[in-house]
């Protein structure tokens, strides 16, 4: 079983380099999300995730697909696809809090930057995945950070892919 250990958070400010930065241009639609089962092209790879329920600590499958079975389920998809650009930011222990460094047992942690396209940008989220729930709950936000949202559903792709946007 896989587990994803994930803290989100809304930020104040971009990073002055973000552009030095690896990066990947991902696409991803939803055919259920309850539970969540969701396609994604990530640059020129492709995959079919399903996460379980939660919203810090949840279940999540990774399977590999092929364009063309990815282009098949995107035509059953429901609600928004979601086009975003995600930096993979790795943060410094001078960067990280004393208890969190500890918790990670000599692991290191990547902030992914997500900018989202529209229709809903201007949202930023940085989510960071831990490697157990002892580094997430000790993990202190960042300056640059304003909120976090972990808990907040809202803020949770796949409740994104069902917002109704007005014309």
């Amino acid at each position: 079983m896989g587990v994803e250990i994930e803290r989100k958070f809304l930020i104040k400010q971009l990073s002055e380099n973000l552009e030095s930065y690896p990066y990947h241009e991902i696409m991803q639609a939803y055919l259920c999300t309850d539970p969540v089962i969701r396609i994604r092209k990530q640059d020129d790879e492709y995959y079919l995730t399903y996460k379980g329920k939660g919203l810090l600590c949840r279940e999540e499958y990774n399977l590999p697909l092929n364009k063309d079975a990815y282009e098949h389920l995107l035509e059953k998809a429901d609600g928004n696809v979601i086009s975003k650009k995600r930096y993979e930011i790795p943060l410094s222990s001078a960067e990280i809090n004393a208890e969190c460094i500890q918790a990670l047992n000599g692991s290191a942690l990547t902030l992914e930057l997500d900018i989202f396209d529209a229709p809903f940008s201007p949202l930023i989220l940085a989510e960071i995945e831990f490697p157990n729930q002892e580094a997430a709950d000790t993990f202190q936000m960042l300056s640059w950070f304003s909120e976090d949202v972990t808990e907040n559903k809202e803020y949770h792709n796949s409740n994104m892919s069902k917002r109704i946007f007005e014309s």
